[in-house]
């Protein structure tokens, strides 16, 4: 995933430069798992658990592991959308605060390309909002499931 932290930092760099809003997301649950549905309490064993004592618990807001990479650290001022789900409009009040802000054009960088990118990708346009993707500022595990990703966006009309 780390070549897309550079593209995606220079990106910040140059969104901040011109004052635009900038969100951020995380896929997180609260520590009490209240949000965290039964089926995907099924399919994702492992939230919750401990693999690594310096990361803490997978997925759950506020631990160590669950966190942006400090290069992209969020600066004041900027959205934070602590997401239950893959994709980012899902339950978190993310389409009325940029309805608010008056938004209507969106910028698309992160991982993973083909799970909570596309995902809210797919939302937003849903919600009527004009996307782009940046490809160089968005990465997958999988090298095959981002080019297929890419190659499904622009199959529909998508704007990368």
């Amino acid at each position: 995933l780390l070549p897309a932290v550079e593209p995606a930092r220079r990106l910040l760099a140059a969104f901040r430069q011109h004052g635009l809003t900038i969100v951020h997301t995380l896929e997180c649950h609260a520590p009490d798992l209240s949000d965290l549905h039964e089926s995907k309490r099924q399919r994702c064993s492992r939230i919750a658990q401990v693999d690594c004592p310096a990361r803490g618990r997978i997925l759950i807001r506020g631990e160590p592991g669950n966190a942006i990479v400090p290069a992209l650290t969020p600066q004041p001022g900027e959205l934070i959308v602590h997401k239950p789900g893959k994709g980012s409009f899902y339950a978190t009040g993310l389409h009325e605060r940029l309805q608010a802000l008056g938004i209507t054009h969106l910028v698309f960088a992160g991982v993973t390309t083909e799970v909570c990118v596309q995902t809210s990708m797919r939302e937003a346009n849903d919600r009527g909002y004009e996307c782009v993707l940046v490809t160089d500022a968005t990465e997958s595990y999988f090298p095959q499931f981002k080019r297929a990703t890419i190659e499904m966006i622009v199959a529909q009309n998508g704007i990368v």
